[in-house]
């Protein structure tokens, strides 16, 4: 039961570190697009 908790409280961290990650790819993205387009 305590193993269960722990992976998948690992898997919450690491889907919110994924949408962090691909958030800031987009992001950066977008601001790269904006700068070249003024």
């Amino acid at each position: 039961m305590v193993e269960k908790k722990k992976t998948s409280t690992f898997s919450k961290v690491t889907k919110v570190v994924v949408w962090l990650m691909l958030i800031a790819i987009i992001g950066s993205t977008l601001v790269t697009v904006i700068s070249t387009f003024r």
